[in-house]
């Protein structure tokens, strides 16, 4: 499942080659991406903004950054961003975003399959923001590791499923809905000693393709780490 890829410079995205190995989860992502002009809205998480808005610029970590929404939000905020997603084809749409933003200077986007690893260093802020996948993700092995990447005094901010989606009542079988004390007992001794800034269960306001409006009920979790 080993897949190495060199940091693309900052602001374009490095797509050589998909994380395809059995069990992986690139290229069911990947697939995913290409069969729409675009899967995401662009616009930053509203629990991110309201956690994040407040802090001072530095250097942040985005898992899964998708198309890069959040990504983008954060550069134009001044932080400077690593981010990180498995598919070629969301980070391209990405670097395109950061660049009709005017911020593509201020992040690096890196084509990885979190299941091989998280990157190496040490940020302000590391973002886990609906980490989910039905293939390939072993999801508490990768927050352990995000925990690391956390500098002292940082940040580790954790949103994610709870529930289904209110028209769907039954839980998919692959996907695992969280509250944020499993996603504490998940991270276990990784974040032992850290201060809880916020545990939450919230209705999400979400519709469907078909102009159907309901919600989605999503967890999340804010970690400092001590100085």
């Amino acid at each position: 499942m080993a897949r190495t890829t060199a940091d693309g410079p900052a602001g374009t995205a490095d797509t050589a080659g998909t994380a395809g190995s059995p069990g992986g989860s690139g290229r069911f992502w990947e697939d995913r991406y290409r069969q729409t002009d675009r899967m995401w809205s662009g616009a930053p998480d509203e629990l991110l903004v309201r956690e994040v808005g407040g802090l001072p610029p530095a250097t942040a970590l985005d898992l899964g950054c998708g198309e890069g929404g959040d990504a983008v939000w954060l550069a134009a905020q001044g932080w400077r961003v690593t981010a990180v997603d498995v598919s070629p084809t969301a980070l391209a749409r990405a670097a395109g975003a950061a660049t009709a933003a005017g911020v593509a200077e201020l992040v690096t986007w890196r084509c990885e399959d979190l299941a091989d690893g998280v990157p190496e260093g040490s940020f302000d802020l590391v973002l886990a923001m609906f980490l989910h996948s039905p293939v390939g993700m072993p999801r508490a092995r990768v927050l352990r590791a995000a925990a690391g990447r956390v500098a002292p005094g940082g940040t580790l901010l954790v949103v994610g499923h709870a529930g289904a989606p209110s028209w769907e009542p039954r839980r998919k079988p692959h996907t695992r809905l969280a509250g944020p004390d499993d996603v504490l007992a998940e991270l276990g001794a990784a974040t032992g000693g850290w201060t809880v800034e916020l545990r939450e269960m919230y209705e999400a306001p979400m519709s469907r393709p078909n102009g159907q409006v309901g919600f989605r009920v999503e967890n999340a979790l804010r970690l400092r780490r001590p100085t």
